[in-house]
């Protein structure tokens, strides 16, 4: 496909923070347009992060994991057009009746925990609901994984997936998902990829014939080499295996990495969309490239299919492109770009990204004095590439 390139380290040390950074929205805690029912001693902000980011034409829509207790609500909504650096109250979507986890009463009829969703072409929202709360602490799976799929038109859902025990093993968590439309139909006819974080493997979801089946292969797998993170001076742990994916339509493959690796890998989606795996059958899995640290966001432009990513330890974002090999450096801020969950580019010329100093919240020492959690985009039209001494990508 193309040949295996490396991402060296960068000599951060010449590089000016980039001003082409637009903070659209940031917070120091997430707040929430709590209904007048819920129990205040319940909620704990210091738990509530976002890691899942969908932007449409009105809308920015959030994801907030229950990672530990207090999480309010777990997937969110607040209007596009607010001031920029603004900090606006998020609204439980589709609306509170379907997050009444906070009071431990949890309804599989409702949202449990949501890492990430995805918009299709037919303005409706994949939600991926892990069905897992609590993962970060004791890990309690209370309701099956399911996929939820909201009219955005009507904030109604119309469609509800619950996935199969055979595709799931006990230690599930299914985190990430790209909805392909470029095989067999859109809408209700696409193949959903999603990746199972904590028991590596890739879950596929035929549309069309509501099936589900499983891959794995050991680059889904996190590597204990590189299960130690070091942001700002602030060390952690933590054994993820594949979390980030993306998919590349023209290209006919599907990116993805784990987060305890410094490596980028691809998988066609003429194998994942085939059906289930053969016995002893081998994935034509590729290695695509090597990067200086673990990241966690990944996401394609669809115009040139460049590759963007997050180093976590340099606090920067970079792109490569794999078919003319261009290496960039985007953006590189130590306090605005700690820990980038989730990346998306989107047509409108940006790319959007959700920075959360996971860490802090990991450790237990997240401040309510300082910001924490922002939505940035960075414009696309034109790039810096200052102080950039060396490859990006091996």
């Amino acid at each position: 496909m193309f040949p295996a390139t490396c991402l060296a380290l960068i000599a951060l040390a010449l590089i000016a923070p980039t001003s082409q950074l637009e903070v659209v929205n940031q917070w120091k805690f997430l707040d929430f347009d709590l209904p007048f029912h819920y129990n205040y001693a319940d909620i704990r902000l210091e738990n509530t992060l976002f890691t899942g980011l969908e932007v449409t034409d009105d809308r920015i829509f959030l994801a907030m994991p229950r990672l530990r207790a207090g999480v309010p609500a777990t997937l969110a909504v607040i209007p596009r057009n607010t001031r920029r650096g603004s900090s606006p109250v998020l609204r439980a979507y589709p609306d509170w009746s379907f997050h009444d986890g906070i009071t431990g009463n949890y309804s599989c009829n409702g949202i449990i925990s949501v890492y990430r969703m995805r918009a299709d072409s037919c303005n409706r929202l994949w939600v991926l609901d892990s069905g897992v709360t609590t993962s970060l602490d004791d890990f309690r799976r209370v309701c099956q994984p399911k996929l939820v799929v909201i009219d955005l038109f009507t904030d109604r859902v119309v469609r509800t997936v619950y996935l199969p025990d055979g595709v799931l093993r006990p230690s599930s968590l299914l985190t990430n998902l790209v909805v392909d439309e470029s095989i067999q139909g859109r809408c209700d006819s696409a193949f959903v990829y999603m990746s199972d974080t904590a028991a590596p493997g890739l879950v596929v979801y035929d549309g069309r014939r509501d099936e589900a089946w499983r891959f794995v292969h050991p680059s889904m797998f996190p590597d204990p080499n590189f299960s130690d993170y070091n942001i700002n001076g602030e060390d952690f742990t933590l054994m993820d295996g594949i979390v980030g994916i993306t998919h590349s339509p023209k290209l006919g493959v599907v990116y993805y990495q784990p987060l305890a690796t410094d490596r980028i890998f691809s998988i066609p989606t003429s194998v994942l969309s085939k059906g289930p795996p053969g016995e002893f059958e081998r994935l034509p899995v590729q290695f695509v490239g090597k990067k200086s640290s673990q990241g966690l966001g990944i996401t394609v432009n669809l115009v040139d299919e460049t590759i963007y990513f997050s180093p976590l330890t340099e606090t920067s974002v970079a792109a490569w492109n794999p078919i003319t090999n261009q290496q960039r450096l985007l953006a590189y801020d130590p306090e605005k770009l700690q820990f980038c969950a989730e990346l998306r580019w989107k047509s409108d010329g940006y790319l959007w990204l959700l920075s959360t100093r996971f860490q802090k919240f990991f450790l237990r020492n997240v401040s309510p004095q300082e910001t924490n959690l922002r939505i940035i985009r960075i414009p696309l039209a034109t790039r810096t590439t200052t102080g950039l001494t060396n490859n990006l990508f091996y």
